[in-house]
């Protein structure tokens, strides 16, 4: 297994310098926003800037596009589709398998990253997800769900935040990751809203500054426990092999499962650097 994505750092893309810093950090992936970060005087600047920056930015790069409805969208996936290949385009607001369809017909062959916003996105997720052969990943864009559903604490999230984490792993793609903490400076609520998002079955965050980037990566990393064990049972189940045992089982017990060693390797591949 490859080392899945921990970290993903948005930047606005009217903003070049900070651009070029955030490319020079060690997120897994940089997102220039033309979208919410970007102001409507701004958006044709922070698409020529985005252009001209990620020619050849030679790390992993997505592009947040604004939605069809507004007047930027078609020059936003204009200029995507003449970037490299391999820029992943950020696709917010997604509601229908429809919009999914259509976008993929543009962008032909570029990975798509979906961001369900609204009560109608979540309803749809799995749909959405498996629209297309494109589709790389789904997730949650949580500041306008929050709106949407008419919520006044994280606590009304909790059964959406697993829907999407269920449609996600139904569809054959990642676990998603989390959506952006607001907070820059509490890096301790950051910390633990990371630990209760793993307890659902996310992996990773989207940060808005790079002092988050530590405390997400640390936070969705296993412990030193859970590294060891994952460690024995993979070691088990080679010695077994080898042995020619067919039922498995762990000093404790536990006895294992297909399902238990494909988590120990995925536990495993986070270790990789």
């Amino acid at each position: 297994m490859t080392r899945p994505v921990l970290t993903l750092l948005y930047v606005p893309g009217d903003r070049p310098e900070r651009v070029t810093k955030a490319l020079a950090t060690d997120a897994d992936i940089v997102i220039v926003d033309l979208e919410d970060a970007v102001a409507p005087a701004h958006k044709d600047r922070a698409r020529t800037e985005t252009a001209r920056l990620l020619t050849d930015a030679g790390r992993p790069v997505q592009v947040r596009i604004n939605h069809p409805d507004t007047p930027w969208h078609t020059d936003d996936v204009a200029m995507l589709d003449a970037l490299p290949g391999d820029v992943g385009a950020r696709v917010p607001k997604v509601e229908s398998a429809g919009q999914v369809r259509a976008l993929a017909g543009a962008l032909p062959g570029r990975s798509l990253h979906l961001l369900l916003e609204s009560a109608i996105g979540v309803e749809r997720a799995f749909e959405i997800a498996t629209a297309s052969d494109q589709v790389a990943s789904v997730g949650l864009g949580e500041a306008d769900l929050r709106s949407d559903l008419r919520l006044s604490d994280d606590a009304g999230l909790a059964w959406v935040r697993s829907r999407v984490v269920v449609a996600a792993r139904a569809a054959g793609l990642p676990s998603p990751h989390m959506s952006v903490h607001p907070h820059v400076r509490d890096l301790d609520g950051l910390t633990a809203s990371c630990r209760e998002g793993k307890t659902l079955g996310f992996l990773g965050r989207a940060a808005i500054h790079p002092a988050q980037l530590g405390p997400i990566r640390e936070a969705f990393r296993p412990s030193d426990a859970e590294v060891e064990r994952a460690r024995t049972v993979v070691a088990r189940v080679g010695d077994a092999r080898t042995d020619g045992v067919g039922a498995i089982a762990l000093e404790d017990g536990t006895f294992l499962d297909v399902a238990m060693v494909q988590q120990a390797r995925a536990v495993l591949a986070l270790t990789e650097d």
